[in-house]
């Protein structure tokens, strides 16, 4: 997993909190992945229906769980033929595989359509320790902040429970973002504008927007 920094913003995002076109979804699922992938779309479709409305501490449950149960691990070169390929909500479902981001983004997006604020939800790049060694590789998980300020819970593929970030000693913060900032470590103050910076991000926004995430 690497980190490509461009310049360069634009001006777009999949904007409120319900902003996606259902059959715009369903035929560009049907068109890249057939019926296999229409029908993990209605599953998708189902569990926002099921969880509008529930607590967030539901919501959060329910939507790690559906992810991390239907989304097969693999890297990006055996899944795509190249390295660090971020792929949309669509496109994870529709493969049933992806990498740590692709569980990240396909997470943020869903809670961001249940109306959870994406003010409360930052991508988090980290540097992982990999069981009892000191070896840390590059990984990506899911933070969800009640306030700006607060300690973060985790959404993580690598492990099934939703944990503070106190006691995922393992991770170590490099910087984590959403749709409208980039913050550095714990830092509580954004340093830069996500679109800008982050060219696979924007990448993947633009193609969310092709997709029906409008």
């Amino acid at each position: 997993m690497g980190v490509v920094v461009a310049t360069g913003a634009l001006s777009y995002f999949p904007g409120s909190a319900n902003a996606f076109n259902p059959q715009r979804l369903r035929n560009s699922m049907n068109r890249l992945y057939g019926t296999r992938g229409v029908q993990t779309l209605e599953e998708w479709f189902a569990l926002l229906n099921r969880l509008r409305g529930a607590n967030v501490a539901t919501q959060l449950r329910n939507v790690n769980g559906f992810f991390n149960r239907r989304v097969l691990w693999r890297d990006d070169i055996q899944i795509w033929g190249q390295e660090d390929y971020w792929a949309t909500p669509l496109e994870t479902m529709g493969k049933g595989e992806g990498d740590c981001e692709d569980y990240s983004i396909a997470k943020y997006i869903t809670l961001k359509a249940l109306g959870v604020s994406g003010n409360k939800l930052r991508m988090i790049y980290v540097r992982a320790r990999i069981g009892r060694s000191q070896i840390t590789q590059a990984h990506m998980v899911l933070g969800f902040y009640q306030t700006p300020a607060s300690e973060p819970l985790v959404l993580d593929n690598l492990v099934a429970s939703i944990q503070p970030a106190s006691r995922r000693n393992d991770l170590d913060p490099v910087f984590s973002f959403n749709s409208s900032g980039l913050w550095a470590g714990n830092s509580n103050n954004s340093r830069a504008d996500p679109m800008a910076r982050l060219s696979r991000w924007r990448s993947v926004v633009s193609r969310m927007q092709e997709q029906g995430f409008v």
